[in-house]
């Protein structure tokens, strides 16, 4: 439903309405909340979709979906029923004085279309509890295969349909419950499997003669030790300072339409678990035909681009479809110990992919150091976590980066620029600047620390100045991280704003076309552009606003099923050392004191009691407490400081 209301706020054509759509459609048009015109429905002007959000006793707000507008103020005499967290149609109320105001017109459904629910005790009876929100779901138990105590249900909102998924007790069960949240699956139904398996399992140059062939090129792959998805290749040649990247060609196989395309759309991004990956493709295409592996033909879209060696502007840019033929999969871990002078070539073809490893190293450097007068370095870090077989923490630890990676980050960023380039109107990357409001706030933070940064002559410099006295703090990571969360979150949109955090005036993504729609889409339009296909190109655009609101939902959506599956796995291992004393630092101190572990397991998140004038980032020990294994929630108590210069608890 919601994909809907989205695609109703930018305007929805006839033939790309789905059946179980049309009655909607159609009582919302004899409503006349919509209109029809130029073949497309679209809302009226005076009608706005969103969610019911911080509910008062006064009223609510109106967060709209599909545009961003400012929230809408409903007052209680106008909810029409609507409660936090519904989907609704509401109505503009023109003429008040005031912020912008509406009431309600229909309520459509549940933001949250799916929720999982637990069997658990209350006063004494089995209960249905929603692991969100702690409430009753209104479900009659004796429909219910399994009330035992620990149970859990994925639960339909639109319908209360009810899928068993397991029991709390099982660690294993969490990877259900945070894929049932967003109803997101593994398995590919078998019209799709068939689709992809009809696929010829190797690539014949001969099929495709118009294709450049760059076959004879050193290409090689640089990915982390557990990839299976090789999105992308790069070659070097330092006699002309050319540089080819090269993106598996996933544009060939994945035809608009169709239940291949169809499903790369509803999942719109793979997810990524610390023990498993949930593609957007097939493995069959993902981990084989598309993927970029060492020592088989593969097609690839190729950007291929010249880099004057003084100034470092790309001084001409080539296009096309090709053939590859990678010499190499190298890890990360490789390319590094190569730099460092401890990996050898043990074979041709890797010689021939290591003798520009080094010069491309070094240009990639001066990049990142030409690309940082405007963009910022920010220096949040991953977490890594490791599970056993059973499915319990083995270890976690925050990655850092290292320069194999920044040597491709650099290579991905220039194919990224010179295709947004290419067109005005498709999915660009875009990222706006923090609001003078929210920079403000930092800054108030920062100083109840003792980080006191005037503003400067611009925004860059002020960001600078902050992110220096925070390293001479050593709290460049913890700072970095505030100073995201002060922007605004990068997202796709139809239209080029700019990237403000990488400082780049054009931006899209283009390089990983396996693992993002976005990507695909990108691919798409810019073949279109350069076969003058002018019915492709428009077929691409049709719903293009929809389509890049609808992806940048789909992005937070897999992104919170990877925090969330942390969470879980943290919640499980907090629940066996009760009682335990860890090191810890503050992260956050309005509204909840909360601190991250950093001990013998780092990363982990607790909500602090029994804290005595605790400020951000001060470094404390503290004792597990509870752990909720349901709501993933783990408290503890404060149990002292430790001195930050001598590391002794105080």
């Amino acid at each position: 439903m919601k994909s809907l209301l989205i695609r109703l706020t930018h305007g929805l054509f006839t033939q790309d309405i789905a059946p179980e759509e049309q009655e909607s459609i159609q009582q919302w048009y004899g409503l006349k909340i919509l209109t029809f015109e130029e073949g497309k429905y679209q809302f009226a002007s005076q009608y706005r979709a969103g969610i019911i959000a911080s509910v008062q006793t006064t009223g609510a707000y109106l967060q709209t979906i599909g545009e961003s507008v400012r929230d809408h103020f409903i007052d209680t005499a106008y909810l029409n029923g609507a409660h936090a967290g519904d989907m609704v149609i509401a109505q503009r109320l023109l003429g008040r004085r005031g912020g912008p105001s509406a009431k309600v017109i229909i309520v459509v459904g549940r933001s949250e279309t799916f929720s999982v629910g637990i069997i658990t005790s209350k006063n004494g009876l089995p209960t249905l509890q929603d692991i969100r929100t702690s409430q009753t779901i209104p479900i009659s138990l004796s429909d219910l295969p399994n009330t035992t105590e620990g149970s859990l249900y994925q639960i339909n909102n639109q319908n209360l349909q009810t899928h068993y998924l397991g029991d709390l007790s099982d660690p294993k069960v969490d990877e259900k419950i945070v894929l049932a949240l967003y109803n997101k699956h593994d398995a590919f139904e078998e019209d799709v499997l068939e689709i992809a398996a009809s696929f010829p399992k190797e690539v014949d140059a001969s099929l495709y003669p118009n294709r450049r062939d760059l076959r004879h090129l050193p290409f090689c792959t640089i990915d982390p030790l557990t990839a299976k998805d090789y999105d992308d290749a790069i070659c070097f040649i330092p006699e002309t300072s050319t540089l080819y990247v090269a993106i598996a060609d996933v544009s060939e196989y994945v035809h608009p339409f169709g239940a291949l395309d169809a499903e790369a759309i509803y999942r719109s991004f793979s997810i990524y678990l610390p023990h498993r990956s949930i593609p957007m493709l097939p493995r069959q295409l993902s981990e084989t035909l598309c993927s970029l592996q060492p020592l088989v033909d593969r097609l690839a879209y190729t950007f291929e681009m010249i880099i004057d060696p003084q100034t470092l502007e790309v001084t001409d840019t080539k296009l096309y479809e090709s053939l590859i033929h990678s010499h190499r999969r190298f890890t990360y871990e490789e390319i590094d110990l190569f730099l460092e002078g401890n990996l050898t070539a043990t074979t041709e073809k890797e010689s021939r992919v290591l003798e520009y490893i080094p010069k491309l190293n070094t240009l990639t450097g001066r990049l990142k150091e030409q690309r940082m007068i405007k963009g910022f370095d920010f220096r949040s870090s991953e977490l890594e976590m490791r599970l056993d077989d059973a499915g319990n923490i083995f270890s976690t630890e925050f990655a850092l980066e290292t320069p194999s990676h920044a040597l491709i980050e650099d290579c991905m960023l220039l194919a990224n620029k010179a295709a947004a380039s290419m067109y005005e109107r498709g999915v660009f990357r875009i990222h706006e600047a923090p609001s003078a409001m929210k920079l403000q706030s930092l800054t108030t933070e920062l100083a109840s620390i003792g980080i006191f940064v005037e503003f400067q002559a611009s925004l860059k410099e002020t960001i600078t100045a902050i992110q220096a006295e925070a390293e001479k703090r050593g709290l460049v990571s913890e700072v970095d991280t505030l100073i995201i969360r002060a922007q605004m979150q990068a997202r796709y949109a139809p239209y080029n704003t700019g990237h403000f955090g990488l400082g780049f005036e054009r931006y899209t993504h283009f390089t990983s076309p396996i693992r993002r729609y976005s990507d695909l889409i990108v691919h798409r339009l810019l073949k279109a552009i350069s076969a003058g296909d002018s019915e492709e190109g428009s077929y691409v655009l049709r719903n293009i606003e929809s389509l890049c609101t609808s992806i940048s939902e789909k992005e937070r959506e897999a992104s919170d099923i990877e925090i969330r599956f942390q969470e879980r796995k943290f919640a499980r291992w907090a629940a066996t050392v009760i009682a335990q004393e860890f090191q810890a630092r503050i992260i956050q101190t309005e509204d909840q004191i909360r601190a991250e572990i950093h001990d013998v397991i780092t990363g982990a998140k607790v909500n602090v009691t029994s804290h005595f004038g605790l400020m951000l980032f001060d470094d404390i020990v503290v004792k597990i407490e509870t752990v909720d294994l349901a709501m993933a929630k783990i408290t503890a108590s404060f149990v002292r400081k430790i001195d930050n210069e001598s590391g002794i608890s105080l």
